[in-house]
């Protein structure tokens, strides 16, 4: 039985089932990969590497402040919108940036790389500057 597409032309022209081929066989491929990469990690995926890992990592004091830190910016990030998208910006970018601000305080406390401290504590700087520009804007519009 032949399969039919509709087209602006035609409204039943017969369309190759080999032509259609190549397509089925790209979406099954798209449907099934997660599931194989899953089962391949299961079963080869170095044998527990990635438990071992969480493992190894379940008392780095770095990691759980960083956990912690993410928490509370997704926490408080999560607020009612007003509609008024400059309000809602700027009360948005506060935890935001009080997230960044946690996060280079973090690697003040543990990292080692000097680029990356002095990156942290531009990134200080510079939020700090721009909460302070935010909560003004904020009072100045009535809103806190």
């Amino acid at each position: 039985m032949p399969i039919y597409a509709n087209t602006p032309s035609s409204t039943s022209r017969p369309v190759s089932a080999f032509k259609m081929v190549p397509s089925l066989c790209v979406v099954a491929g798209v449907l099934m990969a997660p599931s194989i990469y899953a089962q391949e990690l299961g079963h080869h995926g170095g044998h527990g590497d990635q438990r071992d890992a969480a493992h190894a990592h379940q008392d780095n004091p770095a990691i759980a402040a960083y956990k912690a830190a993410n928490d509370q910016m997704h926490e408080d990030m999560a607020m009612s919108f007003t509609g008024d998208p400059d309000v809602d910006f700027a009360q948005g970018m506060i935890p935001h940036h009080e997230g960044a601000i946690a996060m280079a305080e973090i690697v003040l406390e543990y990292g080692e790389d000097e680029e990356i401290r002095q990156l942290a504590e531009e990134i200080i700087a510079a939020q700090e500057s721009e909460i302070a520009f935010l909560k003004e804007w904020l009072e100045e519009n009535g809103q806190q």
